[in-house]
């Protein structure tokens, strides 16, 4: 059985939303760069929640730096070109 020390830990591991103030779990990587600032190839991430990715992917969007959006699991898996 988990302590609730060790469920605290796993929980406080685990990828949250990159929304101001949500601390749900995160299942989507929005992959970004500003041209302005980063090289074509960099890609910078923000990680959002179900609720919160079709208002950080506009944010991203308006400012024409949104360049990817993939599930959480898609970005992590070994075969992902993104690992």
């Amino acid at each position: 059985m988990n302590s609730p020390e060790s469920v605290a830990e796993n929980a406080a591991e685990a990828p949250v939303c990159s929304a101001k103030g949500c601390r749900a779990d995160a299942v989507w990587v929005l992959a970004w760069n500003n041209p302005k600032l980063h090289t074509p190839e960099r890609r910078k991430t923000w990680l959002a929640c179900d609720g919160h990715r079709e208002h950080l992917s506009s944010f991203l969007g308006v400012r024409g730096f949104l360049k990817d959006v993939v599930t959480l699991a898609e970005w992590e898996s070994p075969d992902s070109p993104h690992a």
